[in-house]
């Protein structure tokens, strides 16, 4: 059983779960456990192939092949949040190899194997995926990495290999996943984008893209700690909303209020704003942290809009998430 789903829904990989526990009820018996893919992943997709290869019990049968890593070559890294109290971000710069035609859409995620264990004979480690943050025009691939540690100081697998353990020259294992859902409508209808913290990384390269295409009509609100410390990427976007290319540019940061005001605050405030942008047609995007801030973005736009419509803004492909 190979359940299809997405976790921004309330009912994950609904249909799947009942079907195997109604075949289970007439006497059937799985061959396998079932796999449930969140969003196309492709991990779960790995394991259902190698599933269906093991029952042929042919190898020649076997449809799926590991995906292909590049040697990308990192370029630049820059702390862009020196002192700053939350966890240390990082500016990455990363070009291709040597005549390897570049392409990939705003929205697109950059997969790297830490340690590069594709290549060597080493245990495979967990592929990390980052929101790319630019475009291909810009002739480099740009990543906004944060370096994280578990409850018990352990440093994070990939971010720690990208940030401390490579010098630029280094060879970085990467591959582009595609990811549709996410890339920017292809009309000029209203964009607003929501995020916080290293979600900045890919509504940047959305906003690029908007740009690029003379798509004017973009609101942003961005939330971070401080704006003396993390207001990331802030020339880039000072300029475009100097040009007219982000109508609003709403950027909160919690701990310059003592009340902590989040992006999902600023939403609430900007209600009436946000109403009159839905009725013209505006998408909907958000990028940034599954814990906190999307869930804070759900309630206030169910307060905002209520729950039926925001549910037909998702059915309709106008509310669209990537968070982490």
């Amino acid at each position: 059983m190979l359940a299809l789903g997405d976790r921004d829904y309330r009912n994950y990989c609904a249909f799947g779960q009942q079907l195997h526990r109604w075949l289970a009820d007439q006497g059937a018996v799985a061959l396998s456990t079932p796999i449930e893919v969140d969003n196309g992943d492709e991990n779960a997709l790995r394991r259902w192939q190698q599933q269906l290869q093991r029952l042929a019990r042919d190898p020649r049968n076997a449809v799926w092949k590991a995906p292909r890593f590049d040697a990308w070559r990192l370029l630049e890294r820059r702390q862009l949040n020196p002192g700053s109290t939350g966890g240390a971000c990082f500016h990455l710069a990363l070009s291709p190899p040597a005549g390897m035609p570049i392409h990939w859409d705003a929205g697109d995620i950059a997969v790297i194997d830490p340690h590069n264990s594709t290549w060597h004979a080493a245990p495979a480690q967990p592929q990390r995926e980052y929101s790319i943050a630019s475009l291909p025009q810009d002739g480099a691939l740009h990543l906004l990495v944060r370096q994280v540690f578990d409850a018990q100081g352990t440093p994070g697998l990939g971010s720690d290999w990208l940030i401390r353990r490579t010098r630029p020259g280094d060879a970085i294992a990467l591959r582009i996943r595609v990811n549709s859902s996410f890339h920017v409508p292809a009309d000029d209808r209203p964009l607003i984008l929501i995020g916080n913290g290293t979600g900045i990384a890919g509504l940047r390269a959305l906003l690029k893209a908007r740009v690029l295409a003379g798509h004017r009509r973009n609101w942003l609100l961005f939330g971070e700690r401080r704006a003396e410390r993390d207001d990331f990427y802030r020339e880039d976007l000072q300029r475009w909303h100097e040009e007219g290319c982000i109508e609003p540019l709403d950027r909160v940061f919690s701990r310059d209020s003592p009340e902590r005001r989040h992006v999902q605050h600023r939403l609430l405030e900007r209600a009436s704003l946000l109403r009159r942008w839905v009725v013209q047609g505006a998408a909907i995007y958000v990028c940034g942290s599954r814990e906190g801030m999307a869930p804070g973005v759900d309630a206030a736009l169910i307060e905002i809009l209520g729950a039926a419509a925001l549910a037909d803004l998702r059915e309709a492909g106008r509310y669209r998430h990537d968070v982490y």
